[in-house]
């Protein structure tokens, strides 16, 4: 009787699915991050248009925000704002990925077909890696306004020009530089980590977004050298780009975006994946 029910239950039972296999990770150099940087000016150069609009959408963002911020006679924070504004770059170059993918596949590459791609994302993982990009630029503002309060105290400052005067001439504000761009480096490398392959990923591949910040991370600790030595590429490249009003971002972002996604096809391989019948 018990080997009726065992053998009933077990016919019965609904097959478990399969776990999908991770995708694997390469390893590259500093020749094949050269390669991408290459690939993704081409990219550029093919397809104008498009990274201009988009790179023009994200600089008119960041002058919003750092003019919002004097409006509010908080001018004080402007230069942390545009900051933190900047790390939102991997969820911003979603169109950029889609676009290099695109021309890689010679897939049909105009407006209706971007942005019904990006729009499709809604619904799916990719959007939950906008909230872990939101979360790290709110945890970046909050640590902002705690060394502030630590180091300069609970007040604001009339003008930017004043509050620049006190960080650059007291030994507080000095401090509060310091231990500032500490923290904000180790929240960007955090960052990076975990988006450098993931947006990519799963604009591509129909996966969770924990998978993808694991292949990201683990991306970067295969090969930390050309990984972390294209963050530092890029943290210069954003900085000069924000100095002229942000107007740099219009050329630096899409040609940033075009090249992570071609730096993604060499870090990452999917598996072939193949259904019984």
């Amino acid at each position: 009787m018990s080997e009726n029910n065992a053998s009933g239950t077990e016919a019965g039972s609904p097959a478990k699915p399969a776990l999908r296999p991770m995708p694997q990770v390469n390893q590259i150099s500093v020749n094949d991050v050269i390669d991408a940087l290459a690939a993704g000016l081409s990219d550029f150069r093919r397809a104008p248009i498009f990274g201009l609009s988009i790179g023009a959408l994200f600089a008119f963002g960041g002058l919003f925000v750092v003019m919002s911020a004097w409006a509010l006679n908080m001018s004080y924070l402007s230069y942390p704002a545009a900051a933190g504004f900047v790390l939102i770059g991997p969820f911003a170059a979603v169109g950029l990925y889609e676009v290099s993918r695109r021309l890689e596949s010679g897939d049909d590459l105009s407006w209706n077909t971007i942005l019904g791609t990006i729009w499709a994302q809604k619904g799916r993982e990719l959007s939950w890696m906008a909230f872990v990009v939101l979360f790290i630029q709110i945890m970046w503002m909050y640590q902002v306004r705690l060394l502030l309060a630590l180091f300069l105290g609970f007040r604001s400052f009339a003008s930017f020009e004043e509050f620049l005067g006190e960080i650059v001439s007291t030994p507080e504000g000095l401090m509060f530089l310091a231990v500032g761009h500490v923290v904000g480096a180790v929240l960007s490398l955090i960052l990076f980590s975990l988006t450098v392959v993931s947006f990519p990923l799963l604009l591509e591949d129909d996966r969770d977004f924990i998978t993808a910040m694991i292949t990201s991370v683990r991306a970067v600790a295969t090969s930390p050298i050309p990984m972390i030595g294209w963050a530092f590429v890029v943290t210069a490249v954003l900085i000069v780009s924000m100095a002229p009003g942000f107007l740099g971002l219009i050329i630096t972002l899409p040609i940033l975006g075009h090249t992570t996604w071609h730096l993604y096809r060499k870090c990452v391989t999917l598996p072939e994946e193949t259904n019984d019948a």
